[in-house]
């Protein structure tokens, strides 16, 4: 089986791209996340992503997009619930590369972290799956989300401290400081 893998980053990625491999499945990253802010940030992961991809033999597609603007314009009218919106985009799309590049399923790293909505994103993929034709393979990939941080830490992967939209990373900082908006 061949496998599209939405990266969201490599700390998240590294061992949802052993455990599918240890099923056999033949997996490729995809790197395609429009919603990270600043920059640098975008900049500093993708390149994790890529140095990791090539230290581990995995086959990488890029979608190298840094779209600050149309993200925030696809959430503004709704911030509090914006992750909906960053789900369909970016699962969406991993459906459609899939579909378009002969994969014959789809899934993603987001499916490691346990600070996602699970449910929703299995629901989001899922139907991205009946958009595009093509399967998506489901994996709760929580219980290596350790390993996956411990891994990243002992290779020295670049680790980040919000999810990457501008919102995310404004709620960090009102957290630290105890500000109230």
């Amino acid at each position: 089986m061949k496998t599209l893998l939405h990266i969201c980053c490599a700390p998240c990625a590294n061992q949802c791209v052993e455990v599918l491999r240890g099923e056999n499945i033949n997996v490729t990253g995809f790197w395609f996340n429009p919603n990270i802010h600043p920059f640098t940030e975008y900049r500093a992961r993708r390149n994790c992503v890529r140095a990791y991809a090539e230290a581990v033999g995995l086959p990488l597609l890029e979608q190298n997009d840094y779209a600050l603007r149309p993200f925030v314009r696809a959430v503004a009218e709704d911030i509090e619930n914006r992750c909906v919106k960053c789900y369909e985009i970016r699962l969406f799309e991993a459906a459609k590369t899939a579909k378009e590049n002969g994969f014959d399923s789809f899934t993603s790293s987001l499916f490691i972290s346990p600070y996602q909505n699970h449910e929703l994103m299995a629901a989001t993929a899922e139907k991205a799956a009946e958009a595009y034709g093509v399967e998506f393979l489901y994996r709760d990939f929580r219980p290596y989300f350790k390993a996956g941080q411990e891994y990243a830490r002992a290779q020295e992967f670049y680790m980040q401290k919000y999810c990457g939209c501008v919102f995310s990373e404004e709620e960090r900082y009102l957290k630290k400081s105890k500000i109230i908006p």
